[in-house]
């Protein structure tokens, strides 16, 4: 075994060291957060970004694991306070400014946004019965209205709908699994 062969070793067996030492604190922290935060899942991000800034941490004093864990997952948390707070100032001034009303979760409603005008791309990749009726439904149409405004029956808009709805979401979930 070579010099090189054992610094790796010893590299390895430190990290894994460390990493027991670290997950020992989970539970503990998880209670410490989920109070804070009021969401499990903002809870199980801030605990895992503190457990792995503590388990790469160069100087890292394993006296003191719980110490520094405890520290980083709560600054954590008042960044993640920090955020959620900009964010409802941030759609509260949308509001006020005359825009609409976003929301507190502008980037969701963004997102959304962006989903919907790719899914309107998508129209010619249905039949024409289907393109009528998703583009009278987004209009803000009814299925009664459409049906009306189209000539057919209620039931027919209301399969064209689901078949468009269907061959949409199929092509979506396909996009999204790129």
């Amino acid at each position: 075994m070579t010099f090189k062969d054992d610094r790796r070793l010893i590299r390895q067996r430190t990290g894994e060291r460390r990493w027991s030492l670290v997950m020992r604190e989970r539970e503990r922290l998880l209670r410490l957060v989920v109070g804070r935060l009021g969401r499990t899942a903002d809870a199980e991000d801030c605990v895992q970004e503190a457990m792995i800034r503590a388990a790469t941490y160069a100087a890292l004093d394993e006296d003191r694991v719980g110490a520094l864990l405890t520290t980083i997952t709560l600054r954590l948390c008042v960044d993640q306070q920090r955020r959620a707070t900009r964010d409802q100032r941030l759609a509260h001034r949308v509001k006020t400014l005359g825009g609409s009303d976003h929301g507190p979760d502008v980037e969701l409603q963004t997102c959304e946004r962006a989903a919907g005008s790719w899914l309107m791309g998508q129209l010619d990749r249905l039949s024409a019965r289907e393109q009528q009726v998703i583009q009278a439904r987004a209009d803000g149409m009814s299925t009664a209205e459409t049906a009306r405004a189209l000539n057919i029956t209620h039931k027919s808009a209301e399969s064209a709908y689901t078949r468009a709805r269907s061959r949409l979401r199929t092509l979506y979930m396909q996009e999204m699994a790129r």
